[in-house]
C-alpha cells in the first residue's frame, strides 16, 4: 500500500508508464478468476501502441496516480467522448496498490458524475470495480464474449443476400458515421480516420444501399462491425473471415456482444471459440441495437 498519493493529470510522457500499470493489473485479475494471461509486455506495446497513441490525444480525461514518496505511476484511467457518450476506456491500478483509496480518487477524475447523456463501460467481471461502476451511475446491460478462430478460407465463397464488399477510404467517413449512429445512436467520428490508417475498412452494399461496415485489423483485431440489419452480419464476418485468410493472419478476434444472437450463432458455427475471460456493457440508460453491432478488439472502447 502506498504510505500516500496524489492524482494529477497525464502528460504524453505517462504513456509508458500507464502500460506498465495495465499489464500486471489485467495477468493479477486473469490469474484471480481462473483465466491465466501472461504476455510478454514488449509485444503487447508494440501491437497496442498506434492505438494507445490515440488514446492519448483525444482522451477526454486522462488522470494517473503516482506514489508521493517514490514518484512511481501506480494507477490511471482515463476516458473518451464522442458527443453525447462519455465512456470510460481505461480503468487500472497495481495489484500491490488496490483497495487504499487509488482507485476512487482516479474514477472521481476520469469518469465524473452527471457528464455525458449516455455513460458508458466495458468492464471487466471484477467485483471491485464493478460495485465502482454501479456506484457511478452505471448498470450492468449485457456480457459480451471475446470469440477467436484460425481464419477459413472457405469463409464467404459466396456472400448471401447479394452483399457486394467494397474498401472503405476516407471519403466514406460520413458514411460510416451514419452507419454507427443507426446502431449505437452516435459515432466514433475522429476514430475513424484512425481506423482507416490502420485497418482495412469496408462498407457492404446491397441493391446499391450501404447496409453494413467492418474494420480488420493487420494481427487480426476484427472490429467495429455495424449492419443495418441482423441478418446482414453472417455474409460481413464470412467476408472478414475469408480476408484475413488470404492475408495468412493466424488467428482472428472480436467481441461479441452476447444479446446478438446472429452472430453468436453463425461465429459457433464457424468453430469460433469463446473467451473465459468476459467483459460487460456497463451504461447509465439502455442504448443502441446490439443485435447488429460489435465494437473495436481490443475490447478498449466500444
Amino acid at each position: 500500500m502506498p504510505s500516500s498519493f496524489r492524482v494529477r493529470p497525464a502528460t504524453p510522457d505517462d504513456k509508458r508508464p500507464s502500460f506498465d500499470v495495465f499489464i500486471p493489473a489485467v495477468r493479477e485479475l486473469s490469474a484471480r478468476q481462473g483465466a491465466p494471461w501472461d504476455p510478454d509486455p514488449e509485444e503487447v506495446w508494440g501491437n497496442q501502441t498506434a492505438f494507445l497513441d490515440f488514446l492519448a490525444a483525444h482522451a477526454a480525461e486522462w488522470w494517473v496516480a503516482e506514489d508521493d514518496e517514490s514518484g512511481k505511476v501506480i494507477g490511471y484511467a482515463r476516458s473518451l467522448e464522442r458527443g453525447g457518450m462519455f465512456e470510460l476506456s481505461e480503468f487500472f491500478v497495481l495489484p500491490d496498490n488496490q483497495s487504499a483509496g487509488v482507485g476512487r480518487a482516479l474514477l472521481d477524475k476520469a469518469f465524473p458524475p452527471g457528464r455525458g447523456d449516455v455513460r458508458v463501460i466495458i468492464a471487466t467481471t471484477d467485483v471491485r470495480a464493478q460495485a465502482r461502476y454501479y456506484q457511478a451511475g452505471t448498470v450492468a446491460r449485457f456480457p459480451i464474449a471475446g470469440m477467436t478462430a484460425k481464419p477459413g478460407v472457405a469463409a464467404g465463397k459466396a456472400l448471401s443476400n447479394g452483399l457486394e464488399p467494397v474498401a472503405a477510404t476516407a471519403d466514406d467517413i460520413g458514411a460510416l458515421a451514419a452507419l454507427e449512429r443507426s446502431a449505437l445512436e452516435f459515432d466514433r467520428g475522429e476514430e475513424f480516420r484512425w481506423l482507416l490508417d490502420n485497418r482495412e475498412g469496408y462498407l457492404y452494399r446491397h441493391g446499391g444501399e450501404i447496409i453494413g461496415s467492418a474494420f480488420l485489423g493487420p494481427r487480426g483485431a476484427i472490429g467495429p462491425v455495424a449492419a443495418t440489419e441482423p441478418e446482414h452480419l453472417p455474409a460481413i464476418l464470412d467476408h472478414v473471415e475469408r480476408r484475413a485468410a488470404e492475408l495468412e493472419i493466424g488467428e482472428i478476434a472480436l467481441e461479441a456482444p452476447m444479446v446478438n444472437e446472429v452472430a453468436m450463432r453463425h461465429l459457433l458455427g464457424r468453430h469460433f471459440k469463446m473467451d473465459t475471460f468476459l467483459t460487460f456493457l456497463m451504461s447509465n440508460r439502455p442504448f443502441g441495437r446490439f443485435d447488429r453491432f460489435m465494437g473495436f478488439s481490443p475490447p478498449f472502447v466500444l
